[in-house]
C-alpha cells in the first residue's frame, strides 16, 4: 500500500470516529504541514513570547499600554524612527537606564535569545502599527 494510501486511509479512520495513535499522527502531520511546518509565523510567537515566558507585559502591560513598572510601548517614542529594532535588542541584551521616562531600570532579559527577540519586536511594530504608530 503506497503512502497516500495509507494516510488516506488513516484520515478516514480518524473521521469515522476509530482513531488510532497512527490515524492521529498522520491527521496531526498533515495539520502542520499545512500551518507551515507547525513553525508559527514572528508575530504570533512574539505575541506569545511578550505575554508568556518573556515577560514583557509584566512591565509594559498586556496591552502595551505600560504600567506603573514600565513604560508604554505604544507611544510615538518607540516608533521605528525613534526607537528602530536595534534599540530593542540592545535594551534587553543590556539592560536601560531610563532616559525619557520615570521609571526605575530595565535589567537585562538575558534568558532571551535574538531570534526571540525579533520574535516579540515583530510583535511590538505590528501592535503598534494597529494603533498608528508607524
Amino acid at each position: 500500500m503506497g503512502a497516500n494510501r495509507a494516510a488516506s486511509d488513516d484520515l478516514a479512520a480518524a473521521a469515522d470516529g476509530r482513531l488510532t495513535w497512527r490515524s492521529a499522527a498522520v491527521a496531526v502531520a498533515l495539520a502542520l504541514g499545512a500551518c507551515g511546518g507547525g513553525d508559527a509565523d514572528p508575530v504570533t510567537r512574539g505575541d506569545d513570547l511578550f505575554h508568556g515566558d518573556a515577560a514583557c507585559a509584566t512591565c509594559h502591560g498586556a496591552d502595551l499600554r505600560g504600567t506603573p513598572m514600565g513604560p508604554p510601548l505604544l507611544d510615538p517614542i518607540y516608533a521605528p524612527d525613534h526607537h528602530p529594532d536595534a534599540a530593542f535588542h540592545n535594551a534587553v541584551r543590556n539592560g536601560v537606564q531610563p532616559h525619557h521616562w520615570s521609571f526605575g531600570p530595565m535589567p537585562p532579559l538575558t534568558h532571551l535569545d535574538e531570534d526571540e527577540v525579533d520574535a516579540i519586536v515583530a510583535y511590538v511594530r505590528q501592535m503598534q502599527e494597529r494603533n498608528g504608530i508607524e
